[in-house]
């Protein structure tokens, strides 16, 4: 049997290379303050190349006093197309500073997240919402350097979106909203916020509450809280998110109803399907991008002991109008 190839080191780099085992460390770790000729430098990368080379992480955090780890708790829900372009945008916008991104699924069925730290060895950790102050003392006593958001610092309310849709229904004179609340458990907080945002809206134009039903991505589900609004006389619904808004749409094709004709529909997201249901939706947009890099921001300030970037900065919703309103 073939034994198998030993890892490089950084000793062979810097025989490879011609040089001193601190000089590869400088070069590869690019650390800065120290001048080495662009010569040697390309030396250095040319021959970790050619042999294959990857830094050791252990050796690289003692070296620079932590870890290169930023831990993601994501949250147990379903994992949508927003959420997915969140996660990726935020890898490679960490990258860039040459961090790395681990996800947690935090959920009742899996691990504690602070033995998640400690067994990755994460540096930060990165919430979609406030830690309460008992779990930031855990993931400090496990090792992370910096917890964000903390329990005091708040993260952007969801309200304003809730108040865009309903203000945009109440504009194009629907004068009895609902709102299609979704059924899963972890998306009910955010779900209660663009709820109050509507609320707000109705309230200020002299309407009584959005009707509200709870809805699963099933046909059935929609189709039956369709039949609760039509019975309430509601024109028009706000939708949790996209995914939401095409189900009503298709618990309305049940009940032979089109949008917006019957039954006006608004989501939230901007999602790839959205222009692509049946009629097109209507949906409020957010810059996902400009949110992963004042996320991305945010951590390397703290890392750097910096003043941190507001990650509620640049938080602009835009209306999408298509044909479903």
């Amino acid at each position: 049997m073939t034994r198998p190839r030993k890892r490089p080191t950084s000793t062979d780099v810097a025989r490879a290379a011609g040089v001193s085992q601190t000089t590869v460390s400088f070069v590869l770790n690019n650390r800065p303050g120290h001048s080495i000729p662009e010569e040697t430098r390309q030396r250095v990368l040319d021959a970790a190349r050619q042999l294959d080379y990857r830094l050791n992480a252990s050796a690289r955090s003692l070296a620079a006093g932590r870890s290169d780890i930023v831990l993601l708790a994501v949250p147990d829900v379903p994992l949508g197309a927003g959420l997915s372009h969140f996660i990726e945008g935020l890898a490679d916008a960490l990258a860039a500073h040459r961090l790395t991104l681990v996800t947690h699924l935090a959920g009742p069925r899996g691990r504690a997240l602070p033995d998640v730290c400690a067994s990755v060895g994460a540096s930060v950790v990165v919430g979609s919402e406030p830690f309460d102050a008992e779990t930031v003392e855990a993931l400090h006593r496990a090792g992370a350097d910096v917890v964000l958001p903390a329990a005091a610092e708040g993260v952007s309310s969801m309200a304003p979106i809730g108040h865009m849709q309903a203000q945009h229904l109440i504009d194009r004179g629907h004068r009895r909203l609902g709102y299609a609340m979704p059924a899963h458990h972890a998306l009910r907080r955010m779900g209660e916020e663009r709820l109050r945002g509507a609320r707000d809206a109705c309230t200020a134009a002299g309407l009584p509450e959005p009707v509200v039903a709870t809805i699963g991505l099933a046909t059935a589900s929609a189709s039956e809280a369709v039949a609760g609004w039509r019975a309430e006389s509601v024109t028009a619904v706000c939708a949790f998110n996209d995914e939401t808004a095409i189900a009503v749409l298709a618990g309305m094709r049940a009940h032979d109803l089109r949008a917006p004709g019957d039954i006006a529909v608004i989501g939230v997201d901007d999602i790839p399907t959205a222009p692509l249901s049946d009629p097109p939706l209507t949906t409020v947009h957010f810059d996902v991008d400009a949110v992963v890099r004042r996320r991305a921001e945010w951590v390397v300030a703290e890392l750097r002991g910096g003043e941190p970037v507001p990650v509620t900065e640049g938080f602009a919703p835009e209306l999408v109008l298509r044909s479903s309103t």
